[in-house]
């Protein structure tokens, strides 16, 4: 049987893995410093394990599977990578400065099969889902390359936003969230971790359950039923009237903030209408929601869709204020390279097929 990564597992289960095998307790508390403080890249590394630790970790295990294959860097700091896994699939992880720190958004799925009709990530259908240890490793190689700049920067703030559906992929996803928010390792604050739904009503009722402190948002895009099934196949199984169910009994669970993502696509969602319609849908809960107006990202395969004009988005944000809205546009990121999540992926799988064809 092949080797899985390290990386998949939890402290709890590494815990178990280590005395399962006849090691003592201690020896996971170790191995995980190892891994997560000082960013081993080999078990050789782990000098103060013995040698037959190390040769039953590299029995069962593998560490840094993920192969760099491209890294674009815009003009405002920004980095998308590539990645390759080992079965040869792509993901694409971004690298974000803000004024608070350093955030990066991650892939949950190899592919996406939410099919909302502007978006670049549905663009190929879902391959598989990524494990928990292929979504810490986004994160492992990204500060191991901040360590090699020796700058002192450190990833902060984490996003699960990237290519596919988290929700679709939850118990991965789950255990993701657990291990990077362990305060022995990465350290990511539950705070400063958001995860992303296009709204799969009943695993919202399920995160609301385990009642922590890590963020909710909610891709909502369009404000009524016609508009939103239009755009977000999702909204034919999960409508609104769910969807909505579903955010209020997180808010009562949680008393946490909702944000909601809301893409500006120019003559289709971004009216006065629609505004005034988004307004009514939130009303009952603005004390604890908030409005993330999104420009949107031009993609070639999708050209029936275009960006709202400024005055557009700044009338819709100047209304859901009136309102009592919480909102913001949201600031973007990487516009001078290939921006619209799973855009990149798209391209260089395009141009494998040019090139074998």
């Amino acid at each position: 049987m092949d080797n899985y990564s390290i990386y998949d597992l939890t402290f709890e289960q590494l815990t178990a893995w280590v005395l399962e095998h006849g090691e003592k307790k201690f020896r996971a508390a170790q191995i995980w410093d190892w891994l997560y403080v000082k960013h081993a890249s080999d078990f050789d590394e782990m000098t103060n394990l013995s040698g037959k630790s190390i040769r039953l970790l590299k029995e069962h295990f593998t560490i840094g599977t993920l192969k760099e294959r491209i890294a674009q860097k815009a003009k405002d700091g920004t980095t998308k990578f590539l990645f390759q896994l080992t079965d040869g699939n792509l993901i694409e992880t971004v690298l974000m400065p803000h004024e608070y720190g350093l955030s990066v958004c991650v892939t949950s799925q190899v592919g996406c099969n939410i099919g909302c009709s502007f978006c670049a990530s549905g663009l190929l259908r879902k391959n598989r889902d990524l494990t928990s240890g292929e979504m810490v490793e986004q994160l492992v190689a990204i500060q191991k390359r901040l360590d090699r700049e020796e700058n002192g920067e450190r990833v902060g703030h984490v996003v699960v936003m990237g290519i596919g559906e988290p929700f679709d992929n939850f118990d991965h996803v789950m255990d993701f969230l657990r291990i990077i928010n362990d305060q022995k390792g990465l350290a990511i604050g539950a705070r400063h971790i958001t995860v992303s739904t296009s709204g799969i009503v009943p695993k919202i009722y399920q995160f609301a359950d385990i009642d922590w402190q890590i963020n909710l948002a909610i891709s909502l895009h369009a404000p009524n039923n016609e508009l939103r099934s239009r755009i977000m196949k999702i909204n034919r199984a999960y409508p609104i009237e769910k969807l909505m169910e579903a955010v209020d009994y997180y808010l009562k669970k949680t008393n946490r903030r909702v944000t909601f993502e809301y893409i500006m696509l120019k003559g289709i969602n971004d009216h006065k209408e629609e505004a005034l319609q988004l307004a009514a849908l939130l009303q009952n809960k603005r004390h604890l929601v908030f409005v993330n107006l999104i420009p949107y990202n031009p993609v070639e395969e999708h050209s029936d869709y275009q960006r709202s004009e400024e005055e557009a988005v700044a009338a819709f944000y100047g209304t859901l204020q009136k309102k009592g809205i919480n909102a913001a546009v949201r600031k973007e990121f990487g516009t001078d390279i290939d921006a619209a999540c799973g855009q990149l992926r798209s391209k260089q799988i395009k141009k494998a097929k040019v090139r074998r064809s």
